[in-house]
């Protein structure tokens, strides 16, 4: 089990919480330390006090009289005076700092043969020992003398204290991790091919300058995205007006019909990858969601590829239910996931297109049986314009293929995961959390 929070709210409080405690804790011991001597001395002088008044009062008291007045102190004061005798048991005084202190301050002033003690013939108390004449006697008084009462408001003060303390630790805290976890969670917005909210630039100087700085670099990814959207669509507008031009030229054209056959390839070529550019370049969140049938898309595709000539077989590991998506992006991610897959595992292998649902994610996958991916080479893939001709012995496309799948998996709260085949091959896996339609559309 994992004993600290994850959090680093919960974190910082939990550490500024154990710090306050200990605080107090030390404090305390500081006190009952310097609080030692002058209770010390306070008591000694009680018990001084009170043997000096016994001796005095029973000296100068008629013969007479002493019985009253020991019964009246032993009633009013609890303080009982015993003859002292050669057989008394007197228990040793206990080693407490508190005690030893106040036996050398009470002989100090009632002189060194002054004995104390906790006990005496197995009857509890404090007993203090003096003498009249040649006659020694016991003084016992009760054993709350020595006891220290701790004032209930006090404990409540310093609870009160306390709680004030943590809560301020607590707010302090929360004002720090807050802008720290709308940070993250824009990140993470960021991450999914999303564009989050500007954070606000508010609360102190240094989470002012880190917000404005997230929300300047915010300004210009989206200015770079928007420029780089603006450039690939314009160049790959521009360039299928003169493949236009040269496909008609070549129908018209005299060649032998292998060439035209060769040159119509060339531009089918060129046209895909304008489409790979276009398709890059097109903002597929602007999409907005719908209630999506995921088995009656598969076999739409599969359809659509066998129509084609291309061996699709579908594989379902569970029903799979509605769900939110866009539809066209959707399309697009498993055609471009289809189309590489036949591309470079070949026309004439059967091609798998599976789906279900694991741990409350819902997958898609396209498996082929080409040469397949090395492991360390799967996160280099999927960025743009990145091939691996060492893997993959055709060199045609522009790299784009595996990016719009993985932007289009992050657009859904998901992502792509290549993956070895077993018996050889690739599994391109897309996976996102499965939510309702009813929720999504809420």
């Amino acid at each position: 089990m994992r004993l600290l929070p994850r959090t680093l709210l919960w974190r910082v409080f939990l550490l500024v919480a154990l710090l306050q405690l200990l605080a107090v804790l030390a404090w305390s011991a500081i006190y009952r330390h310097f609080a030692l001597e002058p209770r010390a001395r306070q008591t000694a002088q009680m018990v001084a006090s009170v043997i000096n008044l016994t001796r005095t009062a029973l000296l100068t008291a008629a013969p007479s009289l002493r019985r009253e007045l020991l019964l009246e102190l032993s009633e009013r004061e609890g303080i009982r005076v015993y003859p002292a005798e050669d057989d008394d048991r007197i228990a040793p005084l206990p080693d407490e700092a508190l005690l030893q202190q106040i036996a050398v301050e009470v002989r100090r002033q009632l002189g060194t043969s002054t004995r104390l003690s906790l006990e005496r013939d197995e009857m509890p108390g404090l007993w203090i020992s003096f003498a009249i004449d040649d006659d020694d006697y016991w003084v016992m008084m009760p054993r709350e003398r020595l006891d220290q009462t701790f004032p209930a408001q006090w404990l409540g003060w310093g609870v009160a204290a306390l709680g004030l303390s943590l809560l301020g630790a607590y707010l302090i805290v929360f004002g720090v991790t807050r802008p720290l976890k709308r940070l993250a969670r824009a990140a993470a917005t960021i991450g999914r091919g999303r564009w989050p909210q500007p954070l606000p630039e508010q609360g102190a100087d240094e989470i002012m300058l880190v917000s404005r700085g997230f929300n300047q670099m915010l300004r210009d990814l989206q200015q770079l995205d928007h420029d780089r959207n603006l450039i690939l669509a314009g160049i790959s507008h521009d360039l299928r007006t003169p493949l236009t031009r040269l496909r008609l030229g070549i129908e018209i054209s005299d060649l032998d019909a292998s060439d035209c056959a060769a040159m119509n390839e060339d531009i089918e070529e060129m046209d895909r990858v304008i489409g790979q550019f276009l398709a890059f370049a097109r903002h597929d969140a602007g999409e907005p969601l719908q209630i999506l049938d995921c088995s009656a898309l598969l076999q739409e595709m599969a359809d659509s590829y066998r129509r084609r000539g291309a061996l699709v077989e579908i594989r379902l590991a569970t029903p799979l239910p509605e769900i939110a998506a866009r539809p066209l992006a959707l399309r697009r991610l498993l055609s471009n996931l289809l189309d590489n897959a036949l591309q470079y595992a070949g026309s004439g292998q059967a091609l798998e297109l599976a789906g279900g649902i694991t741990d409350g994610r819902l997958y898609l996958e396209v498996r082929d049986r080409g040469p397949g991916i090395p492991a360390e080479q799967c996160e280099r893939l999927k960025r743009p314009f990145t091939r691996l001709d060492a893997a993959r012995s055709h060199s045609s496309g522009a790299g784009l293929g595996l990016a719009i799948v993985d932007r289009i998996a992050r657009a859904h709260g998901g992502g792509l995961d290549l993956l070895p085949n077993p018996g050889g091959g690739l599994i391109a896996r897309v996976e996102w959390p499965l939510v309702s339609p009813t929720s999504s559309a809420g």
